[in-house]
């Protein structure tokens, strides 16, 4: 086996082995009252959301492998907390889209979205500091790894489809060489880990794992393009982002 396959496929194997391990240990014994690890989804059905935390591990430990793994463990890591925290505390607030969250921020109220927003797009610029050299490539390395943890979290409207999303927009990372393979490789490992049982309706990312999944898909991203690609991704997430904003307030879909 070639060093280069060698690493992408213990960047997978860790990342899915330690998120099916936690996962197990948190419906175990989670910590905290019981009912705040579940949720009625869309159809009313009870899930879990032990996949969230334990997306964010794997993701994180699946990274190790890769030369750039400090950048993209921040980014999951902070990504994943801002998502929690959003999961707890904004639960059952009605407000929808960033306009929202920043209308509040502006007349002294501090949401869970906001933290959020700001949190996560923090994260990324620090994480695009270390993975790239000039100025402007870390702006841009920071707009793509946040708009990508936002994106994850857009798609995830349904069962499955923000970890199917992973597992499709990864896939072509895992034909390169090097720390790209590897970070392409580190969350895909998490999402395939949880995916089943995600379309079969018994546990849901939340805000937790689509961020940190997304955020360890946008450090892949940032590892394997240069300026002009970079350019490209942060454009198009944007524009994602735009019309995501509007979609999620007229629908009411989560943020």
């Amino acid at each position: 086996m070639r060093a280069g396959q060698s690493t992408r496929t213990v960047a997978f194997v860790t990342a899915l082995g330690a998120t099916r391990a936690v996962c197990a240990a948190l419906r175990k014994r989670a910590p905290g009252d019981p009912e705040r690890w579940q949720r009625k989804n869309y159809a009313g059905r009870t899930v879990d959301l032990c996949a969230g935390p334990a997306v964010t591990v794997g993701a994180a430990l699946g990274a190790l492998p890769a030369r750039n793994r400090g950048a993209a463990a921040l980014a999951v890591v902070v990504a994943g907390a801002c998502g929690a925290y959003d999961d707890i505390a904004g639960a059952g607030d009605p407000r929808r889209g960033f306009r929202a969250h920043l209308s509040a921020l502006r007349q002294g109220e501090v949401t869970s979205g906001a933290v959020k927003l700001f949190g996560i797009g923090a994260a990324g610029l620090a994480a695009g500091a270390l993975l790239k050299e000039r100025p402007v490539d870390k702006l841009l390395a920071g707009v793509v790894i946040a708009g990508t943890a936002h994106f994850v979290n857009l798609v995830d409207v349904a069962p499955g489809r923000a970890a199917l999303a992973v597992l499709g927009i990864g896939a072509p990372g895992l034909l390169r060489r090097g720390s790209v393979g590897a970070l392409a490789a580190a969350p895909m490992g998490a999402a395939a880990a949880v995916v089943t049982e995600d379309l079969g309706e018994r546990t849901m990312l939340g805000d937790t794992g689509a961020h940190a999944l997304g955020a360890a898909l946008g450090a892949a991203v940032v590892a394997g393009n240069g300026r002009a690609g970079l350019a490209l991704h942060a454009a198009g997430l944007l524009v994602a982002a735009v019309y995501g904003d509007k979609i999620s307030r007229l629908a009411g879909s989560p943020v």
